[in-house]
């Protein structure tokens, strides 16, 4: 195993404003941590308590950098996508960041140790300048699968794919002729990207910017996606280090004190009624006419389900206040507050989860060994909602009214789809493979497996790298 002094690796971290990219660099700091290395993690002062308490138990240095004041739309004070009124106002947020440009590079410049190599979220293009500058090697973090980065780069380099095609139409990809694609299953991706909007161009300087970059951190194993590692390796690049599941660094679940849901699922245990767990993700917008549909879809089921509907600070939320909670009591709850998900995916009553596909979700998902009810919503989600049924055949995916990819579901389809999953033969199948590549991502992670050896050579590579530069 490679063994290093902590003087002799540095890296520096530097996740976007948002749960669901921060959290998997806090799980891949403890698998740094894990190799002897001094850590230090860039964020902004509202943000800092909470990787504070995450690391709390570890020796990383976190540092504080001013968040740009006055960004048209967002409100003072707010330093995280999670706080924004809307989701609309993403572009305005992530933008604005590269305002923090001289304060990280003073920062950096004042670091006592020299850094081997950082690793910043690809929405932070600018970083690969101050990089640059100090002649230190930058890794981008995207919090995507291989299959998702691939397929959008190839999509990308060919996109008259489309021309005279309507949203629904199915393409081919080319280099992958298994593989077919609608227009709308890219629509978030590459919103606006032939305009010459802002946004337009923030996208494609953050594109050409991971380019240019040393290479990628990617939240994944080869065994999982071998195909989309190897064609992005020899085809696009710069290189994907495949170093996850980053969640398998951190197993030790933090409550001291059982949660009244951990309580609840303990009860099912004893009844050996098996639960379907439901979240939409940290961002998700979902309409009141949509949550009643979801209602419908549970209630008429009969399954058992622990349904997460987190309220965000400053958004207009959709409300159950219709005697639903009473009605099912028997059979599900409603949770409001914040749950720790991979504790939940844990718990061996947990047999389904009825999921937007975030990539994190997928991951922790697999590796709990759960199948999944994909619902893609937004971003590269109806990718991996693509991956999960049709690659590697561990879920079932929701049917829309319209058969588009982000569009109404009725309540009558979703229940057939619940059952399906739950009790239905297809269930027995998907909860069959994901059974098994959850033994693969356990495996991958321990002495000897492919993520740990990626993550020895990357280290390798860049130590070398700085002694001879």
């Amino acid at each position: 195993m490679t063994t290093t002094s902590p003087s002799s690796l540095h890296v520096v971290l530097f996740p976007f404003m948002a749960k669901g990219h921060t959290i998997p660099i806090l799980q891949l700091a403890r698998l740094l941590l894990s190799r002897n290395a001094t850590v230090t993690i860039f964020t902004t002062p509202a943000n800092h308590p909470y990787i504070s308490t995450s690391l709390s138990t570890t020796s990383t240095s976190i540092i504080s950098l001013p968040f740009p004041k006055n960004i048209p739309g967002v409100p003072p004070g707010v330093e995280s996508m999670d706080k924004l009124p809307s989701l609309s106002l993403f572009f305005p947020f992530a933008s604005s960041t590269e305002l923090m440009q001289p304060d990280f590079e003073k920062a950096i410049q004042s670091l006592k140790t020299p850094v081997t190599f950082m690793i910043t979220d690809g929405f932070f293009g600018w970083t690969l300048e101050s990089a640059n500058k100090f002649n230190i090697p930058r890794l981008v973090c995207y919090g995507m699968s291989n299959f998702a980065i691939t397929v959008i780069g190839v999509v990308y380099y060919n996109k008259h794919l489309f021309e005279g095609k309507s949203e629904k139409d199915l393409v081919t990809v080319p280099e992958f002729p298994w593989l077919t694609v609608t227009r709308d299953e890219f629509d978030d991706v590459f919103n606006g990207c032939d305009s010459d909007r802002p946004y337009a161009k923030w996208i494609v300087d953050n594109v050409l910017a991971t380019s240019k970059s040393y290479g990628l951190v990617t939240n994944s194993f080869s065994e999982l996606e071998p195909v989309f590692v190897e064609h992005w390796n020899s085809k696009l690049g710069p290189k994907s280090w495949s170093v996850g599941p980053f969640c398998l660094s951190h197993t030790e679940f933090l409550s001291s004190k059982k949660p009244s849901w951990m309580v609840w699922l303990d009860k099912k245990l004893q009844l050996g009624s098996p639960v379907l767990y439901v979240a939409f993700g940290s961002q998700s917008e979902i309409s009141q006419d949509q949550i009643d549909e979801i209602k419908i879809g549970l209630e008429k089921s009969e399954v058992s389900f622990l349904w997460v509907m987190r309220s965000i600070e400053n958004r207009v939320h959709p409300t159950l206040d219709d005697g639903f909670e009473e009605r099912v009591k028997e059979k599900g709850i409603v949770v409001r507050e914040w749950v720790n998900q991979r504790e939940i995916l844990e718990h061996e009553i947990v047999k389904g989860f009825v999921s937007h596909c975030g990539w994190n979700s997928v991951l922790e998902s697999i590796c709990a060994g759960v199948p999944i009810l994909a619902w893609p919503l937004s971003a590269e989600q109806p990718l991996n909602a693509k991956f999960v049924v049709d690659e590697i055949k561990i879920g079932v995916r929701v049917e829309t009214c319209d058969g588009s990819v982000n569009g109404f579901v009725k309540g009558e389809s979703l229940e057939k789809k619940l059952k399906e999953l739950m009790e239905g033969e297809k269930g027995r199948e998907v909860r069959k493979k994901v059974a098994e590549i959850s033994r693969t991502a356990a495996k991958v992670v321990e002495e000897g497996g492919s993520s740990w050896q990626s993550l020895n050579e990357l280290i390798d590579e860049l130590q070398n790298k700085s002694v001879t530069s």
